[in-house]
């Protein structure tokens, strides 16, 4: 099992944490974070596209010459789909562009996020988000000890009415807890920030949930 370091808010050791290999030391699976992102970026899409039928542009129902002896093609319509300014068919109408990502691959692809995120040295495990305040100036000058100016995910393992509310302007910061933490969110951040509660939650829930050649 890899140990880690944790540190203050001050970015000074204060002790060392035990995490399971499989979770965050576990092979990366690519596809499988490729499927994730898919799945959540489709989870995200609004669908609120739409096209008008030839019943809900707007011109006359009116037949607009006589069927025979004319010398001119047939046409009901002035709303058809063949007319400028008609109708369009077969156009995208709103949709739900969500589906269901099976709970193995979800939780699998979780792992190999956290495991290339260690590699990479861009997690750092907090002792606690214990914030005086909920002043922005001030968790700003946090974050800096830490180095992390853009692209910073912070997990907390349960919620924090300070911490929500001095990161919640600051750009590029993103806070989220140990339940909703997905892929797309630990691979677009380049820090990341776990609480010690949060990295043990996390350590244990996805070690029992791995494939039992690995756990």
């Amino acid at each position: 099992m890899p140990k880690v370091d944790v540190v203050d808010l001050n970015n000074q050791k204060v002790g060392e944490l035990e995490l399971a290999d499989v979770v965050f030391g576990a092979e990366v699976n690519e596809a499988l974070l490729y499927e994730a992102v898919r799945h959540y970026l489709a989870g995200k899409r609004a669908g609120t596209h739409k096209v008008k039928t030839r019943h809900e542009v707007a011109g006359s129902g009116k037949k607009l010459w006589k069927q025979k002896g004319t010398g001119r093609a047939r046409m009901g319509s002035v709303r058809s789909p063949l007319w400028r300014h008609g109708g369009t068919v077969h156009g995208p109408v709103p949709r739900d562009y969500s589906y269901k990502l099976p709970r193995k691959m979800a939780l699998g692809a979780l792992r190999s996020a956290l495991s290339a995120k260690m590699t990479d040295g861009a997690i750092k495990i907090v002792s606690a988000f214990s914030l005086t305040d909920h002043k922005t100036k001030h968790f700003t000058q946090t974050l800096s000890k830490f180095e992390a100016n853009r692209k910073v995910l912070l997990v907390d393992v349960a919620e924090n009415r300070n911490l929500e509310l001095s990161s919640r302007n600051i750009e590029g910061v993103e806070l989220v807890q140990s339940h909703e933490v997905h892929p797309y969110h630990l691979l677009g951040a380049q820090h990341i920030l776990l609480s010690q509660a949060a990295a043990t939650k996390l350590s244990e829930t996805l070690a029992k949930s791995a494939p039992k050649g690995q756990q």
